[in-house]
């Protein structure tokens, strides 16, 4: 146990837990996109896969309850991840406390690792929102429980609700794309022989998502779903 807490207290321990964290809301984000995508086959497809979310793990479980396993899991992770992020944020911050003069010609000073903490900070944010609009229902203005395609169609026929979550994405990419970037290099994964696919498979990746969990607002807003 006490080498467990040492390795967390260092700084190589906190990047350990915020990859390895960081494979586990990958993952999720990743499926959960997917499902989203079932809405271009239906109401009763996508309906009937939440309906499937509700149940799993059933007789042993019952209603509802893999769904908040998975749920509590996941907040799990997601505290561990932003705590190791201030916690390397912070210690950053007092190993240098003044600026560089310069900027870095590096993947370190790219867009997304600039903005890594903000773009955290305001995904959180919009996390809190979307429970409250599509899986609660407290923020929407026709939410029917178990009713997924016609909470979509409520949702995104306005143009202001389906910006928030476009941009929300496009967010999404640019944090995804650093985290799985750094998250090789943290994991271990940096040799030479597999460092030209890094880039790549991080672009990849971050661009799929997004463009997946993009695709069902805009869809939407343009009636090609309806």
């Amino acid at each position: 146990m006490r080498r467990v807490v040492t390795l967390y207290n260092s700084t190589v321990g906190k990047k350990i837990m915020m990859a390895a964290t960081g494979v586990i809301l990958v993952g999720y984000v990743l499926g959960h996109m997917i499902g989203n995508l079932k809405a271009f086959q239906g109401a009763e497809k996508i309906d009937g896969y939440g309906a499937f979310l509700r149940e799993m793990g059933g007789p042993i479980l019952g209603h509802n309850q893999a769904l908040w396993l998975v749920r509590i899991g996941l907040l799990i992770a997601v505290v561990i991840h932003i705590v190791a992020a201030l916690q390397l944020t912070r210690r950053i911050q007092l190993a240098r406390p003044r600026p560089y003069s310069r900027k870095l010609d590096s993947e370190a000073s790219s867009y997304a690792s600039r903005t890594m903490l903000l773009g955290g900070i305001l995904l959180l944010t919009f996390v809190v929102y979307h429970v409250l609009h599509l899986t609660v229902g407290s923020v929407h203005p026709d939410f029917e429980h178990g009713a997924i395609y016609h909470n979509l169609q409520v949702a995104f026929q306005s143009s202001l609700t389906a910006g928030v979550y476009i941009l929300a994405m496009i967010a999404l990419g640019f944090h995804l794309f650093h985290g799985i970037w750094s998250g090789f290099q943290t994991l271990g994964l940096n040799h030479p022989k597999y460092n030209r696919y890094r880039r790549p498979l991080a672009v990849g990746l971050a661009l799929v998502i997004a463009a997946g969990f993009m695709a069902v607002p805009i869809s939407f807003l343009a009636r090609i779903l309806s």
